[in-house]
């Protein structure tokens, strides 16, 4: 939690990155404020109690740069309700701050930008609630970095693992040795795996998919979170997989280590 947390910060900017500048006192102290919380959840404080003076920090910000309506202050509020979402898990709280925000900041581009994200996570949530097991996955009609057509279809009577993923991912790397262990041992008898990277750098991707014997396609397109079948599945974390039998139904999600390679091995003697 207290990772996800600072993330959020980064996530936030990357959002606004080429909106309007921020005034960057307020950008500078809030970073400076969340890396405190970090540091403080680190060495063990984890209740409201302990987390109380930096919960009046926010405060303190958010008075010194009172009447400033500007997207760094609109950040200070945003992080304030992510602490009490994430940190503090007083998701009331946390909802009436989202609220006074785009009530107090309505016009800027940070609640333009809030408003979109919402939209479109909105719109994932329900892509994803329609991809249940049993469910057909829906096809696409791509080329992977080698330029080869890549789709669903042409896999037709295989066992298919959809993999979203990028290098940069620290659980997608911890689950590839299981991934490459699956590949290796039932590839032979009918199991494939298409791998759709959400990396920018197509060097980096090429570089370490053929250091790691990675030897199946992937789709990438440099959009990182905004990876055009990303965003048409609704993927809003990674490693996201999705294990398909032959007619291209969904028999599996999200399968790790042992599972997989046993969801593997019963789908192959069904084909």
């Amino acid at each position: 939690m207290k990772n996800k947390f600072a993330a959020t910060l980064g996530v936030v900017l990357l959002l606004l990155s080429g909106q309007r500048a921020f005034t960057a006192d307020a950008t500078v102290e809030l970073e400076t404020l969340v890396e405190k919380i970090r540091a403080d959840m680190t060495a063990g404080k984890t209740s409201p109690g302990d987390l109380a003076d930096d919960a009046k920090q926010f405060d303190v910000l958010l008075a010194k740069h009172q009447g400033e309506k500007t997207d760094a202050v609109a950040n200070i509020v945003y992080m304030k309700a992510m602490f009490y979402d994430q940190v503090i898990h007083d998701q009331a709280k946390a909802a009436e701050l989202v609220k006074q925000l785009k009530a107090n900041f309505q016009g800027t581009d940070f609640v333009a930008t809030l408003e979109k994200h919402e939209a479109a996570q909105l719109a994932a949530q329900k892509i994803q609630a329609g991809m249940v097991v049993g469910a057909k996955f829906p096809d696409f009609n791509e080329t992977d970095v080698a330029g080869k057509p890549l789709s669903i279809a042409s896999n037709k009577g295989k066992v298919v693992l959809v993999d979203f993923w990028a290098t940069w991912c620290a659980p997608c790397r911890a689950e590839l040795p299981n991934v490459l262990a699956t590949y290796q041992k039932f590839h032979d008898k009918g199991f494939e795996i298409i791998g759709i990277s959400l990396d920018q750098d197509q060097t980096k991707l090429t570089s370490f998919t053929k250091s790691m014997n990675m030897t199946w396609p992937q789709f990438f397109d440099g959009q990182g979170w905004q990876n055009k079948l990303a965003v048409k599945y609704g993927i809003e974390s990674i490693p996201a997989t999705f294990l398909l039998d032959g007619e291209g139904k969904i028999i599996g999600r999200d399968l790790r280590g042992e599972d997989l390679q046993a969801a593997v091995a019963k789908a192959l003697t069904k084909n």
